[in-house]
């Protein structure tokens, strides 16, 4: 990219909290928010942060147990000045597709109750497609994706190779009971050709100009692939 034009990427985020009747909470993956931003930003992206409403995106307390930590998740932990501007997300209503050269959604169980059928959000990626940008969406943040349409009416996905949280990785964390819909089944039933690697592996889509990564490890990679999408 050249230097002096500079690339504006639009993250969006969850905002819902609740693991469904649990009592337990969720929100967004932190590993699949912070490999994507710092990848991004190393590189000199202007990088702004979207939530449906806004502030204070949930993050999933699960992602901040010993066991999910990584260098960037411990790169964001010290991360004050990120932490500030993670508080405060602006409106998905607020946002416009024309100021941005292209986005990322990172996963967490949260999108499959919020981003799945927010009308913002679908409003946005059907327009960053018309718009010819690309796009990226990481372990459950392809549900994004499922109702969104091309102009002519068909899924947007259809016909697309695409991956995501698998339902083998969504048994092995025991939440296919808790989830609303097991997110590989309805990439498949909206038209999409899903594929998956080893669970917990990097895997990662790219057709076109949609990026989908299968789960939390492949969230880095994925960014990788937006970043040379945009180089193009």
């Amino acid at each position: 990219m050249a230097a002096h034009i500079i690339v504006k990427i639009l993250i969006v985020l969850t905002s819902h909290s609740e693991l469904g009747d649990t009592g337990k909470k969720t929100g967004f993956w932190v590993e699949e928010f912070a490999a994507p931003y710092y990848e991004l930003a190393d590189v000199g992206t202007e990088i702004t942060l979207a939530s449906p409403k806004g502030g204070q995106p949930p993050i999933d307390p699960s992602s901040q147990l010993a066991a999910a930590q990584t260098k960037f998740t411990q790169r964001f932990d010290k991360d004050e000045p990120l932490k500030k501007k993670l508080a405060h997300t602006i409106k998905l209503s607020e946002v416009n597709a024309a100021d941005y050269d292209a986005v990322f959604y990172p996963g967490g169980h949260g999108p499959l109750w919020d981003l799945v059928k927010d009308t913002n959000s679908i409003a946005l990626i059907e327009a960053f497609q018309q718009q010819g940008k690309p796009m990226a969406l990481v372990c459950h943040a392809p549900c994004a994706l499922l109702k969104a349409k091309l102009p002519n009416g068909d899924p947007l996905i259809k016909g697309k190779k695409v991956t995501g949280f698998s339902d083998t990785e969504e048994a092995a964390v025991k939440l296919t009971k808790v989830v609303p819909f097991l997110l590989e089944d309805e990439l498949k039933k909206t038209g999409g050709y899903y594929s998956k690697g080893p669970d917990w592996g990097v895997y990662v889509q790219t057709d076109g100009l949609l990026v989908t990564g299968q789960n939390p490890a492949s969230s880095a990679e994925a960014a990788k692939a937006l970043l040379k999408l945009l180089k193009n």
